[in-house]
């Protein structure tokens, strides 16, 4: 049988990527490895992430590789392309760490401010790699299988219903949307999604250890696996449709 294995979030933070790989079995030609999004911004190896999804592992593994457009790769598309200081000023987003990674320059600690340049520069987006720009403008927002539909954020509700992602002339809701409606009343085909930090989600329903608030969120078909490692966290996979689940801290320990 085929199996997709779905990665979560992973903002930069390259040790617990390859930690995660390292864990998952051998995969062949008709496995998939679908990357929910947001590999940019907080971690300190952006570049070698986005680096690593694009060139070392097609070239180490035969399956497929999907990667979706995060909230992180939208914004940056919308600097790229419309500007949006908004998004790169605040240092929460950590933006100031993906413009070093790509420039090799330290990774900003603490509340470091950028330069007078590095504002400018991020303001621009110019510092990435003409190629990374037309990657990043090229990520799809969803992807579906015979398991699951993947989005980085949800399925909004219109007129009542969730919607199919393919019905949406826009993608902004399936990559920016935090939908407690979602998250506790979707019953369709199953999602698997990112975005919002697993321990953010109404704990009391999940289904997978519900000890540990930490670990992916299972409620009926919704399956949120963003464990934080943006945030000081882990990250995390699933593999459907056995829903076996790896997660880099336990290689970490």
């Amino acid at each position: 049988m085929n199996r997709t294995f779905a990665i979560g979030d992973i903002h930069g933070n390259l040790v617990h990527l390859e930690a995660l790989l390292r864990q998952l079995p051998i995969l062949d030609a008709q496995d998939t490895i679908v990357f929910i999004g947001d590999y940019l911004d907080r971690g300190p190896k952006s570049a070698e992430v986005v680096r690593l999804i694009r060139e070392t592992l097609p070239a180490l593994t035969p399956a497929k590789i999907v990667a979706l457009r995060g909230s992180h790769e939208d914004a940056w598309h919308r600097v790229l392309t419309k500007g949006w200081p908004e998004f790169v000023l605040p240092v929460g987003n950590g933006c100031l760490a993906t413009l070093r990674s790509f420039t090799g320059g330290p990774h900003p600690v603490n509340e470091e401010t950028p330069t007078k340049e590095e504002f400018f520069s991020m303001f621009a987006g110019d510092f990435f790699p003409g190629d990374v720009r037309q990657w990043i403008a090229d990520l799809p927002a969803w992807y579906e299988d015979e398991h699951a539909i993947y989005v980085h954020a949800g399925l909004p509700k219109v007129d009542g219903r969730f919607v199919h992602p393919s019905e949406l002339a826009d993608p902004h809701d399936i990559i920016w949307t935090r939908s407690r409606e979602f998250f506790t009343e979707y019953g369709g085909k199953r999602v698997v999604f990112g975005h919002t930090v697993a321990d953010l989600l109404p704990q009391e329903l999940s289904l997978f250890t519900p000890g540990d608030k930490h670990d992916l969120f299972f409620y009926k078909s919704v399956v949120g696996i963003d464990t934080g490692a943006g945030h000081g966290g882990f990250l995390t996979a699933i593999e459907l449709p056995a829903l076996n689940v790896y997660e880099s801290r336990q290689a970490l320990k």
